[in-house]
Parts: structure tokens; C-alpha cells; sequence
């Protein structure tokens, strides 16, 4: 991978690139890119854990979530989820929504959005007998030739946050464009000052201000996303659970270093330039600029919860078991422990939070929430 990203930058009249085409190298090269080649990525024995891999409990919880949105709400029982991973998410809400509510699931349509090649087949393992229930796309485009447009349920866990990123700096009163170069066999950044108009432009409708210091990463990327994709989706819910900081939080002096980071064999790497290829990068996302560029592309803002609070809003108590089974190892033991730790303060849910957005539709969200009571503290 080292060499196709320094390829890159010999290539290049400059002599380096952005940090959005080093992100785009690194993770979704069709030869070498992270998320392209085989081998395990998510869970123990890959670099990460997703809140699917926590337990079936996450997605089954969804899974009533949505069967919510279909029969409360008249929303259409369609669901594209954008990076699919292995699967295991959609085989649990398929499962659940199965047995929950046979009669809909019979109209039910599950679509999955996944660029990696490895990731598709290894979701049509995972899903077993539910895989057909399922249709796979590589990418929007290839979702675009085949639908006119979508109406339903639009789902990611940990998408957006691995969109290609530019990273600015403000120093001495200056803002500059950080870029990736070569020194020797090494991989460096240089810094010059910003003159990108779309960057430019970027920081001044989203009216930010750099304190001298601060390190920020611009998701053109996520801003094409959800301007390029405005006119294909109708009469939709959108359900984005990923980590992320507000306005607010950005301009906090812990968070000022940036966030874009590695994650490689489960630790985290301050150098996103290490282990190009065989490592994910990935950035906290900005949830008001998901927000404003979701409201331009005709999404209405619901809510952002964080992720303990949406869980229990939308009813994971119910999923507690009672029981008097001794053994730490049942079934149900495994499932209480595993809900417990998907809304502990220190669990992972405190990472984590869940934006909801609607285009098209107009619920009646007290109707929606199996346990209102838990937003009233969020």
C-alpha cells in the first residue's frame, strides 16, 4: 500500500496530496486499500469492534425500532443500510422483524450498500437463509442505476466516520492545509497555507473559527454525500449512529488536536500515517454538519441522542430477561450481561450517538418511543 500512496505523491505536480486522497489510497484502493482487501477487520480477532459485535441485541432492538416507524408510522418496510460490515447487523434485524411481525416482513426489502468486495460475501455467509431478503450494491452509483429512488429506512453504524477528510491548521493567525509527503521511504506531512475554495467555503457556511492551534477535519466528502444523494431518497428515515462532536465540543481545548486517527490490532494510532493500508483511519464526525447539510439536502432534524439514551427510548429493557439460571455462560446470562454493557455509563454507548432525520414524512415521535420517560434527561 506504501508504495501506491508514494506513487501518488511523485505523481503529483505539487509533490504531495491532501489528506482526502491519502484516506481514499489507504482505505478503498481496488489493490491494497484497508477496507478492499481480505481478512478479518471487526471484532477480536480484526482491529476493531462495531455495536453489532457487542451482541445480536443491538440489532434485534433496531429491528423493533423500525417495525415501529413501518406500523406506527406508515413509514414503507424498506431498509438501506450504508456499510454493512459482516452482516451480522442485518441478520438481526431480519431475524427479529421476522419474528416479531411475520406479516410484514413477507413486504420487507433490505438493501445493503458496501464498497468492499470481501465485506459482500462475507454478509451473504453471515446471513445464511436471510440473504434473500437481501440485494447488495457496491457503492450509490451502482444503487442509483438500478432504483429510481428509495423510500423506507436509511441506516449506518459507523459509516460517515470513514469518509476521506481534509485536516487544516490555524498557526500564528494563519490556517493551512496539512498534506501528505514523502521523505525518503517515510510518509510526513507538510503544511501550506490554505488556498482550497471548497474548503474555504466550507468554513465559511458552516461559520467556524479556528483558535490559533486547533487542528480541524473538513468532511467535503460527507457534505457531497448528502447533497449528491438529496433527490434520490423520498419519504425516509434517517438512523445514523456513529461518534462525533458538536460545534460546541469542537471548540473545547481537548478537542482541538484533530480526531483523525488509526485503529490497528485493537489499539489506537495517533499517526494516521503509519500502516498505510493495513490499518482503518477514521475521524469523528461533525453532527452539525450532518445536520445543515442534511436540512440543504431536504432531511428535517429530529433528534441527537447519545446512544445509552436512545437505547433505552427505544425499549432495550425490554429485552431483559428474568431468570434463575446459575450459569454465567447461558444464553440468557450472555444477553442480560450484553445489554447491560450497551447502556452502562462506561460502556460503549457512552462513544456513541444516534441522529435521527425524516424527509418526506411527518411522525408522531411520541408514538414511536416504547420508553418516552428516557428522553427527558438526554
Amino acid at each position: 500500500m506504501a508504495n501506491a500512496v508514494c506513487e501518488a505523491i511523485q505523481s503529483s505536480p505539487l509533490g504531495r496530496i491532501s489528506y482526502a486522497d491519502y484516506m481514499k489510497l489507504a482505505l478503498y484502493d481496488e489493490r491494497c486499500g484497508y477496507y478492499m482487501r481480505e481478512g478479518t477487520k471487526i471484532g477480536k480477532d480484526g482491529d476493531f469492534f462495531t455495536n453489532s459485535h457487542v451482541s445480536d441485541i443491538f440489532g434485534k432492538l433496531f429491528a423493533s425500532f423500525f417495525l415501529r416507524l413501518v406500523e406506527k408510522g406508515g413509514v414503507s418496510p424498506h431498509i438501506c443500510e450504508f456499510g454493512g460490515g459482516d452482516g451480522q447487523f442485518a441478520r438481526a434485524v431480519l431475524e427479529e422483524w421476522k419474528r416479531k411481525s411475520p406479516h410484514t416482513y413477507e413486504q420487507l426489502s433490505y438493501i445493503i450498500v458496501e464498497t468492499s468486495p470481501d465485506q459482500r460475501a462475507k454478509q451473504l455467509q453471515t446471513l445464511g437463509d436471510a440473504a434473500k431478503k437481501v440485494t447488495q450494491y457496491k457503492d450509490v452509483h451502482a444503487l442509483k442505476q438500478h432504483l429510481p429512488s428509495f423510500s423506507g429506512i436509511v441506516f449506518s453504524n459507523e459509516f460517515f466516520d470513514a469518509f476521506p477528510v481534509h485536516v487544516i491548521t490555524k498557526e500564528n493567525g494563519m490556517i493551512y492545509e496539512c498534506f501528505v509527503a514523502q521523505n525518503g521511504s517515510e510518509l510526513m506531512e507538510e503544511k501550506y497555507p490554505l488556498d482550497n475554495e471548497d474548503i474555504l467555503q466550507y468554513l465559511q457556511e458552516r461559520q467556524l473559527a479556528l483558535a490559533d492551534g486547533q487542528r480541524l477535519e473538513v468532511p467535503l466528502a460527507m457534505k457531497a454525500f448528502l447533497l449528491q444523494t438529496s433527490s434520490f431518497f423520498r419519504n425516509c428515515v434517517m438512523v445514523t449512529v456513529d461518534y462525533g462532536y458538536t460545534d460546541e465540543e469542537l471548540q473545547l481545548p481537548a478537542r482541538r488536536q484533530g480526531s483523525l486517527r488509526g485503529y490497528y490490532r485493537h489499539h489506537l494510532i495517533a499517526n494516521p500515517l503509519m500502516h498505510p493500508g493495513e490499518m482503518d483511519i477514521t475521524s469523528h464526525i461533525q453532527w452539525d454538519a450532518l445536520r445543515m447539510y442534511g436540512e440543504q439536502a431536504g432531511w428535517e432534524y429530529v433528534s441527537l441522542l447519545r446512544q445509552d439514551r436512545f437505547l433505552l427510548a427505544a425499549g432495550i429493557l425490554e429485552y431483559l430477561v428474568a431468570h434463575d439460571d446459575i450459569s454465567p455462560f447461558s444464553s440468557k446470562n450472555r444477553q442480560n450481561r450484553a445489554l447491560r454493557s450497551l447502556i452502562m455509563d462506561e460502556g460503549i454507548s457512552s462513544a456513541f450517538h444516534v441522529m435521527i432525520q425524516q424527509k418526506g414524512v411527518q411522525l408522531c415521535w411520541d408514538d414511536i418511543w416504547a420508553q418516552r420517560e428516557f428522553l427527558l434527561f438526554s
